[in-house]
């Protein structure tokens, strides 16, 4: 196998800005001086739904599903300070490189584990999460065996009963990927929120869409409120739109699975 390319650049504009690019991709972007500071349009969706949690700031128990420079374990190092955080990434390479050049701060209650989110999930034991966040890619696309039925019913058995799951997918219109993800989460969650960038919605181009799931009911209020004002608009899909609208008939399973759609252009799509 080939090995993958993993290069960290720094902002020109700003020099505590830095995008980690894995073959050719950009995956994540972190600001040292600013972890609140998110550049990327569906990690502000993402902080976004952390937010509007509970009480502000109070601490939480997190599980992300993907590492790769860690923005939103830093985001919630900030923002929920002494928030336990646990942080699946398989690649050691990458996590070591973001060690050497972007550490993390000191005492931020994160810690990585080297093992990729289907067994790290498997490994948890039942309501050890409040919010587990799925936003781990290969290249450019979601591994297939991160989309599945079985996944999901994991995934509730690991959060919390007023816990939340997030899962940042990536597809376009009539969004045939999303349909069955969703399917599989209903399965395993009562309820289900979308969002995402109002063009991505209607079509007009590919993009991240954002599935949000707990067994209690969700801050779509909230959400749709903080959404008007965001400075990357976008727009929530509510349990009943989401039924309507994005509900498909079969869910992906282990026996019948993909990974998510390849952006148009390649993986310098999301560059």
């Amino acid at each position: 196998m080939t090995e993958r390319a993993i290069e960290i650049v720094q902002d020109r504009d700003r020099p505590s800005g830095h995008t980690l690019r894995i073959d050719g991709t950009d995956q994540s972007h972190v600001d040292l001086d600013d972890p609140s500071r998110l550049e990327f349009d569906y990690m502000q969706r993402i902080a976004d739904v952390i937010d509007a949690l509970g009480s502000p700031g109070k601490p939480l128990r997190f599980v992300h599903i993907g590492g790769a420079a860690m923005t939103i374990p830093r985001y919630v190092s900030v923002s929920r300070p002494t928030s336990a955080q646990i942080v699946l990434e398989p690649d050691t390479r990458v996590t070591e490189l973001v060690r050497e050049q972007l550490p993390l701060p000191r005492q931020s209650g994160i810690k990585v584990r080297p093992i990729d989110g289907r067994a790290g999930i498997a490994a948890l034991r039942p309501d050890f999460a409040d919010v587990v966040i799925l936003d781990a890619y290969d290249g450019a696309q979601v591994p297939a065996e991160l989309s599945t039925a079985e996944f999901f019913a994991d995934l509730a058995r690991v959060v919390a009963d007023d816990g939340v799951v997030l899962l940042n997918l990536a597809d376009r219109a009539p969004f045939p990927y999303v349909r069955r993800v969703v399917r599989g989460v209903r399965d395993s969650f009562d309820q289900v929120m979308i969002s995402a960038e109002p063009a991505t919605l209607k079509g007009r181009r590919f993009g991240n869409v954002l599935v949000s799931a707990s067994q209690g009911p969700l801050p779509w209020e909230a959400l749709a409120r903080r959404a008007a004002s965001s400075p990357f608009p976008y727009r929530v899909v509510p349990y009943r739109e989401v039924i309507e609208k994005f509900a498909g008939k079969t869910p992906f399973t282990d026996a019948d699975s993909e990974r998510s759609p390849a952006p148009p252009g390649g993986a310098a799509f999301f560059s």
